[in-house]
């Protein structure tokens, strides 16, 4: 079920020609989750579709149109937990990269931790779904909060972080 992480994290970074290049082999990634519910099967299909029918150049416009242009569709979770000169800001920052330094997870050079690709990738890498859907509890709250303002605007995107948001609140009902 944890696979289904390592793809979301994928289709959410900033689209490089690797991904392009292997559309057919996402489509049978996400064919191959059987754990995954036919809805979100559904979702993922459909911005594949989306996504593979765009040249490389406007994929990648399209991203920064809908992430780096709009700071409320920011994938940096804190943004949306605290004001930007929030002094807790920090403090989340540090502590979030200590626990993947912790598991021996490491970060690219200049990237934050609270990046949701990031986190979702860190998420694929542990052992098993009900610990994978518990870390993502803590972010069902920014994942709502960035999906409406995504769907305000029709984005492609909104259906990807409304998996992230159900993933994190299937921890609730699963407790």
């Amino acid at each position: 079920m944890t696979q289904v992480y390592k793809v979301l994290s994928v289709l959410l970074e900033y689209p490089r020609k690797e991904l392009v290049d292997n559309w057919d082999e996402m489509r049978q990634l996400v064919s191959d989750l059987p754990e995954l519910a036919d809805e979100d099967k559904s979702r993922l299909n459909g911005f594949i579709e989306w996504a593979s029918a765009l040249p490389l150049t406007q994929f990648q416009a399209k991203y920064v149109d809908s992430f780096d242009m709009t700071a409320e569709n920011s994938l940096y979770l804190t943004y949306h937990l605290f004001d930007e000169q929030d002094r807790e800001r920090g403090p989340a920052l540090i502590q979030l990269s200590e626990l993947y330094k912790s598991t021996g997870f490491e970060i690219g050079d200049g990237e934050l931790p609270d990046y949701l690709p990031l986190i979702l990738e860190y998420v694929s890498t542990m052992d098993d779904a009900s610990s994978a859907q518990d870390f993502l509890k803590q972010t069902a709250q920014v994942a709502d909060i960035i999906a409406s303002n995504l769907e305000k605007n029709a984005s492609p995107y909104a259906p990807l972080v409304r998996i992230v948001e159900s993933h994190g609140l299937l921890a609730d009902v699963a407790a």
